[in-house]
C-alpha cells in the first residue's frame, strides 16, 4: 500500500477509534464529548477572515458547520497518521511499536491547546473555561486515544499486509 493511501486508512482508523473511545466514555461515564459543530462554525469563520473569538457559540452559524468539523475531524487524523510516518519512515508501518505512535497522539495535542482552543475563546490549553484541569485531562485522554488507535490500526493493516 503507498504512503499516502496508507496514511488515508491509519489516520481514519486511529481518529474512529478515537471517536469509539469518546463514545465508551459518555457512554460509562457521562462525559460529554467535543462538539465538531463549534469545530465547524470555528473553521468556517477561519475561512471568512475571522480566526479568534470570545465564544465561538455565539458567534454565527455557518451552513454545514457540521459537516466542516467532522470532515476536519478526520482530515487532521489523517494529516498527523502522515506525520508518524514522516517521521518514523515506511518501516514502522511494516512492524508499528507502540512508542511513536503515542509520541504523535500526545503531540497533536498542540492543535487544540494552540490553535483550536484559543482561537475558540476558551483560552490557551482551555485556561478560560469553568474548569481547565478538567478540559485538558480529556483533551489528553482523546488525543493519547488516538496515539493508540494509530498502533493498534497499524497492527491491523499489518496484520492483513
Amino acid at each position: 500500500m503507498g504512503l499516502v493511501r496508507y496514511s488515508f486508512v491509519l489516520g481514519i482508523g486511529a481518529t474512529a477509534f478515537m471517536d469509539l473511545w469518546a463514545l465508551f466514555l459518555k457512554a460509562a461515564f457521562g462525559v460529554p464529548s467535543l462538539s465538531y459543530r463549534m469545530v465547524g462554525r470555528w473553521l468556517g469563520h477561519c475561512a471568512r477572515g475571522r480566526f479568534a473569538h470570545d465564544a465561538i457559540g455565539n458567534a454565527p452559524p455557518i451552513a454545514g458547520e457540521p459537516a466542516i468539523g467532522w470532515i476536519a475531524h478526520y482530515a487532521i487524523g489523517i494529516g498527523f497518521a502522515a506525520v508518524l510516518l514522516a517521521v518514523w519512515g515506511p518501516g514502522w508501518a511494516e512492524a508499528p511499536t507502540p512508542g511513536p505512535a503515542i509520541a504523535v497522539g500526545l503531540v497533536s495535542l498542540a492543535a487544540p491547546f494552540l490553535v483550536m482552543q484559543p482561537g475558540m475563546g476558551v483560552g490557551i490549553a482551555a485556561r478560560r473555561t469553568p474548569a481547565p484541569d478538567v478540559a485538558r485531562v480529556r483533551s489528553v485522554s482523546a488525543h493519547l486515544s488516538f496515539g493508540v488507535g494509530l498502533y493498534v490500526t497499524a497492527l491491523l493493516l499489518a496484520a492483513i499486509g
